[in-house]
């Protein structure tokens, strides 16, 4: 979730998002600096001052993460032992140009091809830089797919089979998809589940068990888009609500549980198949406004980009009981 909110506009939004936590100024300080549970660690804690927010997540075979930092324009590795690698930077956008919902320039969601390429989305308001990206091993980064300007691109899926990217447009409401080639952009579906009703809609997407799966953080829902036999978007199903500020999810296992990140509360929560859910990780763990999560076997890593503690933007594991 995109929430470094900078102009006159945006800030009044912030402001107001802020103004609704449940959590007081003095209630986050004394969480972030109260012992996480056991199983929990901090992997790095990230330098605020250097833009280091990170927004989403991809995890690498070695056990290092790399992270899309929100509005420093900047692909990064996060190693084992915490070490920030800055791998790219992005373009800035020409002057005047305003994101959609957030006027500063976004990077949102990423993935990593088995082969170490990286796939990205950069978010502008103009037409020349806003779509996919990617960064191949050794290389400079290269925008693959034009996203209309108007738009937010921000959570991005792989489904490694098909070779196809699926994008969900948190402001215009749409998953797009896109060959891992790159090319001309497909409108995958616009379903009404999708849209924003204030903020931001359509946010973190999964490729699983036949079907694009997405969050919409203005809902609180979460949604599950079969995958026909052509290859077109199915009937939308609602798998879970009351998960008001989800930002994006990761599943637990080859099953449908699955962990959410609940950024403006500070929270993770476990979502059943049933679509019931359990908080299991709080602010007094560590979080600071989770973004995103990843999970490899029996580890959760969870990014905090701060964006409204304002104090310690940084990369959690905790171990889990992996669901079937």
């Amino acid at each position: 979730m995109p929430g470094f909110l900078t102009g006159t506009r945006t800030r009044l939004l912030a402001s107001a998002v802020a103004a609704a936590l449940t959590m007081t100024a003095a209630g986050a300080t004394a969480a972030a600096t109260a012992a996480p549970k056991p199983h929990v660690r901090f992997v790095a804690h990230l330098n605020m001052a250097d833009g280091q927010r990170p927004e989403n997540i991809t995890l690498e075979p070695g056990g290092s993460a790399v992270v899309t930092f929100a509005y420093s324009r900047q692909v990064a590795r996060v190693h084992r032992d915490g070490r920030v690698q800055v791998l790219a930077t992005l373009p800035e956008p020409p002057v005047g140009a305003e994101t959609p919902a957030l006027s500063s320039p976004f990077l949102g969601g990423i993935v990593r091809a088995h082969d170490g390429t990286l796939y990205f989305l950069y978010a502008t308001g103009s037409s020349d830089l806003t779509g996919l990206w990617r960064l191949r091993p050794g290389g400079t980064p290269q925008r693959i797919a034009a996203l209309p300007a108007d738009g937010l691109p921000n959570g991005l899926a792989l489904d490694r089979h098909e070779g196809r990217l699926y994008v969900a447009d948190s402001v215009l409401g749409t998953v797009w998809r896109v060959p891992v080639t790159g090319g001309k952009p497909a409108r995958w579906t616009t379903a009404p589940e999708l849209a924003a009703t204030g903020f931001l809609g359509a946010n973190g997407i999964k490729v699983h068990k036949g079907a694009v799966w997405v969050s919409n953080l203005d809902k609180g829902t979460v949604l599950r888009i079969p995958v026909t036999r052509y290859g077109a978007a199915g009937r939308v199903e609602t798998r879970a609500t009351g998960l008001t500020n989800i930002d994006d999810f990761a599943f637990t296992g080859p099953g449908t549980t699955l962990l959410a990140a609940i950024n403006a509360d500070n929270e993770v929560a476990r979502v059943r198949p049933d679509g019931s859910h359990t908080v299991v990780l709080t602010g007094a763990d560590g979080l600071e406004n989770p973004t995103s999560l990843a999970v490899r076997g029996n580890k959760a890593y969870i990014a905090s980009g701060a964006y409204f503690t304002n104090n310690d933007p940084n990369l959690l594991a905790a171990r889990i009981t992996p669901a079937r």
